[in-house]
């Protein structure tokens, strides 16, 4: 559940890790874990707690996609696009959630409760396409599956 984004809240999991080898990462999760995403205006916080810059706090945030700059929905749905997942169906997969949702990557459906993402690699190629809801794993989806899945898995 997201929070109300806290800057002294914020400061102290910074602290928290400052001293940690490869600390940089564990304090974007627990920010992520404890905010639900990681807001741009910690990030000169994070630079001097870790003696870096805030260009590099940047590339480390936008190079993983499991970090957010923004709020996302109640549940994040991810949809593979690599390769081996096109090759058995996720173009024609994401554009039927897209329709379906009504928003496009990186987008949140007007209720809240969805955000969809695009995601390159799950690691479950054998079974593609794959899809992740909620940081679970789906392999062999379809739509009407993925319909199910949300609304069975629903929190």
């Amino acid at each position: 559940m997201q929070k109300i984004w806290d800057p002294q809240r914020a400061g102290q999991i910074i602290e928290d890790y400052a001293e940690v080898k490869g600390g940089l990462i564990e304090a974007l999760h627990a920010l992520q874990a404890e905010f639900g995403y990681i807001d741009e205006a910690v990030y000169a916080s994070l630079a001097r707690g870790f003696n870096i810059s805030r260009a590099e706090v940047y590339g480390v945030v936008s190079f993983y996609h499991d970090f957010h700059n923004h709020p996302t929905g109640k549940r994040v749905l991810k949809i593979c696009q690599a390769e081996a997942c096109q090759a058995r169906g996720s173009r024609q997969l994401t554009k039927e959630i897209r329709e379906l949702l009504g928003i496009d990557f990186g987008e949140t459906t007007r209720d809240g409760e969805v955000t969809l993402e695009p995601v390159y690699c799950l690691g479950n190629c054998a079974v593609s396409p794959n899809a992740m809801l909620d940081n679970r794993v789906y392999g062999r989806v379809t739509s009407e599956r993925l319909k199910t899945l949300l609304k069975e898995t629903q929190l």
